[in-house]
């Protein structure tokens, strides 16, 4: 009995060491495995490396339209004044938006603006069509990115934008002339409505229907 309790009590200490040493190799092995996550971003993850180059493009339309929104907001008049500070406004946190996301998957931020011509843009209606083609061009690359990103919150964002976009091309084409039925975009609208014709007047407000009428 005395020797059989020896070899049990041998065994079960052979038996731990072996599961001392698997449980050490173990968390070896997870610790190098988290030293190579903690790097697991866009410069050593392809599929988050992509994801970066993406967004760059990203912020560089969204700092593109910022910029127009600043420079042409001096030509807007009125009510289409206090639209072109909220369009702005939103511009500032979509690039925001934009910034972080590339932050939070470790990417740089590498994007500059593009530069606009406003020599031509002379008067109101001038810039709301070069509005109205930056923001289509915005809806139309975010519809074509959707299924490229690999990661979910540059996935999320990139459906935020395409939504935001689009809104704003609705109220631009009721600036430039629309009344409200034409003003509804087409269904899967992907950035290719023109806007309305040059010369359109937009729909009076009830407000100046009622100075009118006066």
């Amino acid at each position: 009995m005395g020797l059989d309790r020896a070899v049990d009590s041998c065994g079960r200490r052979r038996g731990f060491g072996r599961a001392v040493v698997v449980l050490s190799l173990f968390i070896a092995a997870a610790s190098l495995a988290a030293c190579g996550n903690s790097g697991n971003g866009a410069e050593t993850n392809p599929e988050k490396g992509s994801d970066a180059a993406l967004l760059n493009a990203a912020l560089t339309r969204e700092l593109t339209l910022l910029d127009a929104y600043t420079q042409g907001r001096l030509l807007l008049r009125g009510r289409l004044r206090a639209l072109g500070r909220q369009l702005r406004a939103q511009e500032q946190e979509y690039t925001s938006g934009v910034t972080k996301a590339l932050r939070g998957i470790g990417g740089d931020v590498e994007a500059e603006a593009e530069a606009l011509d406003f020599a031509a843009i002379r008067d109101q209606e001038d810039f709301l069509r070069l509005a109205y083609e930056l923001e289509s061009a915005a809806l139309a690359a975010y519809v074509e990115v959707a299924p490229r990103l690999y990661t979910e919150a540059p996935r999320t964002l990139d459906a935020a934008l395409a939504a935001g976009h689009a809104q704003h091309l609705v109220v631009l084409r009721q600036a430039l002339g629309a009344d409200l039925a034409a003003s509804v975009p087409e269904g899967f609208d992907r950035g290719e409505v023109p806007p309305p014709a040059a010369g359109a007047q937009p729909a009076p407000s009830a407000g100046a229907k009622r100075d009118g009428g006066g």
